[in-house]
């Protein structure tokens, strides 16, 4: 008796720990769209599930051009804004011991999906979807620097963005 009791409370803390791993979304300076919001979770997920790595999370802040601006400057030395920018836990020297799982941050302007979005003739919820699902690409190791690493990445970006988790996102 006491070892299924165990195990059932084993079970649901093992459930709640694997819970608390789900990518986290945040904003700063802006407020976006519970639709937005769930774009971006929806694309979270679907990378996972296609990178079988359903135990590995990202924190993902969703802000605007000037914010966007600034950490692009500072960590690219690229000064303008850019539509997405990644951070993998395992480069720099910031973090002395990333939570198990934790593969970095991803940080999304916004204003830049929509305006790219228009351009391109598809929503915003569709557009940030794509440049989460480009960011944590980028985290799980994916590089486009070389044209035969930017080939893989892109194809992979292109099965994943056709995944039925995607359907209805025009």
């Amino acid at each position: 008796m006491k070892t299924a009791i165990r195990r059932a409370i084993r079970t649901t803390i093992e459930s709640k720990m694997n819970e608390m791993k789900k990518s986290v979304i945040t904003y700063t300076d802006i407020e976006p769209t519970i639709s937005q919001i769930n774009a971006v979770r929806t694309a979270c997920e679907a990378v996972a599930k296609a990178e079988n790595a359903e135990c590995r999370f990202a924190s993902i802040v969703l802000t605007n051009d000037e914010t966007i601006h600034i950490y692009n400057r500072e960590f690219r030395n690229v000064d303008r804004p850019t539509d997405v920018l990644s951070f993998p836990a395992d480069e720099g020297d910031d973090l002395i011991a990333p939570p198990d799982g934790f593969l970095g941050d991803i940080m999304i302007s916004v204003p830049t999906a929509i305006r790219q979005g228009a351009e391109l003739g598809h929503s915003t919820e569709r557009e940030l979807a794509f440049l989460t699902v480009h960011g944590m690409l980028h985290l799980l190791g994916y590089d486009h620097m070389e044209p035969s690493d930017e080939e893989v990445m892109f194809a992979r970006q292109r099965e994943i963005m056709a995944m039925p988790e995607f359907e209805g996102l025009d």
